[in-house]
């Protein structure tokens, strides 16, 4: 069977779970957690390097801040009692997104997490994290322009001309045009440029949108929607995806030979 070599989840329905049950948003969550330890799991058993969880967006602050407490306290202990997993099948940890806005414990356990499992080499797993699609792309967007002006051969001549405001503009000109300012400039300066796009997008519980989660990464992505709630998902619904996966023809714009 042909397998993904990263799969990104939105981990979506914990909420609408629990109120089914009868029971609290907390408690979903809760119950999504355990389902993360089991898509982990599930990686390792199929051999797949790269997982990512869209476990918390920049919207989301958005929601009640008892729920939005809870999470990052969730967050916390999950990496810690996920450590010893991570560390025993050479898992190696990493996050995406904003941290400058993260909760200082939350950033502590992140932090010591990925210092912890830099060398795992079997799984990449990936927590996006006060994450926003939108915002990296604007991020990207600065710091590549910022690489490209402050380069010094460039920063030498921006330096000559600078009285002469038509040069200049046409250095500026020239200097964004398509053959300097290049999709690899732009790629170098994401939040994590070495980790490859995903191959299959997975959400759950049904809803059919991206949800401003890997915008640029996504372009040649395949998805896979299921109604199943996160807290439901199962290694059955997971090799369903991998069995749809399997069946795509992937052209990336070309004709297929």
């Amino acid at each position: 069977m042909n397998l993904p070599k990263h799969i990104a989840i939105i981990m979506d329905g914990n909420g609408r779970w629990a109120t089914e049950k009868g029971l609290s948003r907390s408690e979903g969550h809760l119950a999504g957690a355990k389902t993360v330890e089991l898509v982990i799991k599930e990686c390792l058993h199929y051999n797949i390097p790269h997982l990512s969880l869209y476990a918390f967006s920049t919207e989301n602050w958005n929601r009640p801040k008892e729920e939005v407490n809870y999470l990052f306290e969730l967050f916390c202990e999950f990496v810690a009692k996920e450590l010893s997993l991570m560390q025993e099948e050479s898992i190696r940890f990493s996050m995406v997104g904003d941290k400058s806005k993260l909760p200082e414990s939350t950033l502590e356990a992140l932090e010591n997490a990925i210092q912890q499992t830099q060398h795992g080499n079997k799984l990449e797993l990936t927590l996006a994290l006060n994450y926003s699609g939108t915002q990296e792309l604007l991020y990207a967007s600065r710091q590549s322009a910022i690489k490209l002006l402050t380069n010094p051969q460039n920063l030498q001549e921006i330096q000559n001309i600078a009285q002469n405001t038509s040069a200049l503009a046409q250095y500026f000109t020239t200097l964004f045009s398509e053959e300097n300012y290049t999709e690899e400039l732009f790629r170098s300066s994401l939040y994590l440029p070495n980790l490859p796009d995903p191959d299959l997008i997975i959400r759950t519980s049904g809803e059919l949108r991206l949800s401003n989660f890997y915008l640029i990464q996504a372009a040649y992505s395949e998805f896979y929607f299921t109604q199943t709630y996160w807290p439901d998902f199962s290694e059955q619904d997971f090799a369903q995806a991998l069995q749809a996966y399997s069946q795509r023809k992937r052209r990336f714009g070309k004709i297929e030979k």
